[in-house]
């Protein structure tokens, strides 16, 4: 089949692109970045350059395709310390540009890479752009098969934590303790989206995707032995210090306030509740894995 996949080839799309390119798939890889051209052809697939903002191109990619895979990041909109950046604003700009390049197209079936949280209109904080594409997504005519993909937190979101780490001595949140929550790896949501890519489409589904469940006190346990450091805390502090502590260093306020709600949401586990109604299926890749790979890029930095 022709599929065209957005988001050049990062954490789910380089090893999304190889399992397509090795089942014999024709993959066309759309990217900003005209350096990343080797990247993608190296994986034996074709580079398309151009941006999520123009839908005449968007169009003419899609077009021929059999199934195209949309997702959305906030580091496609900018840098997280610009403080003009509108990043639920122009990722809303993006939704809409792909339901127009898809309708102009006559792509009829679609895989979006959504998220958890993406069931809520609000208490999901910086997650609301999730559910905001998703219904305008839905907007798109019956005979638009969509595979709506909600992964859970990925992994890779715990490289995050270093500098507090090595400045701090702790992993700090606004919650913590000892219940479990989901978290999964770029690797099992990469099989699951080629899995439903060559899966039957049938109007509009959705699949959540998780890798292990384990609670705060379980990754500071699990980093901290990977790194060195056995006896590292994750230390919880109010929402409101949280918040300043982020707005102090010059971080974008709307993400700042997005992702202090986002994780109070985690904390009482509203975000987890239409996750535990479809629970999936676990992956194959497990924290203790995952803490290798961050402990190579902690004693990298």
């Amino acid at each position: 089949m022709n599929i065209v996949l957005t988001g050049s080839v990062g954490n789910v799309g380089k090893p999304l692109t190889q399992e397509l390119v090795k089942k014999g798939h024709a993959v066309t890889v759309i990217t900003r970045k005209i350096e990343r051209r080797k990247d993608i052809e190296s994986l034996g697939a074709k580079a398309a350059i151009g941006s999520m903002f123009d839908v005449d191109f968007l169009s003419a990619t899609f077009k021929d395709a059999d199934i195209v895979y949309l997702m959305e990041t906030l580091e496609a909109v900018g840098d997280f310390f610009d403080q003009e950046a509108d990043f639920i604003g122009s990722i809303n700009e993006i939704g809409n540009n792909y339901r127009q390049a898809v309708r102009q197209s006559g792509v009829k079936r679609v895989v979006h890479l959504s998220s958890i949280g993406a069931h809520m209109q609000k208490g999901n904080g910086i997650l609301r752009f999730h559910n905001n594409v998703e219904n305008i997504l839905k907007q798109l005519p019956d005979d638009v098969c969509i595979k709506f993909i909600r992964p859970v937190g990925f992994y890779t979101n715990m490289f995050g934590l270093i500098r507090t780490i090595k400045t701090k001595g702790a992993i700090i949140s606004n919650y913590g303790g000892d219940k479990k929550e989901p978290w999964a790896s770029p690797f099992d949501i990469a099989a699951a989206i080629a899995e439903e890519i060559d899966r039957p489409f049938a109007g509009r589904t959705i699949r959540y995707v998780a890798s292990d469940e384990v609670s705060p006190n379980e990754i500071a346990k699990a980093l901290g032995a990977a790194i060195g450091k056995p006896d590292l805390p994750w230390q919880v502090i109010p929402d409101e210090q949280l918040l300043n502590a982020w707005l102090n260093i010059g971080f974008n306020a709307q993400l700042a306030h997005g992702f202090m709600e986002m994780q109070a949401s985690q904390g009482s586990g509203l975000l987890y509740e239409d996750y535990y109604r479809n629970k999936p299926t676990l992956g194959k890749v497990k924290l203790e894995a995952f803490a290798k790979q961050f402990a190579a890029a902690y004693h990298k930095e």
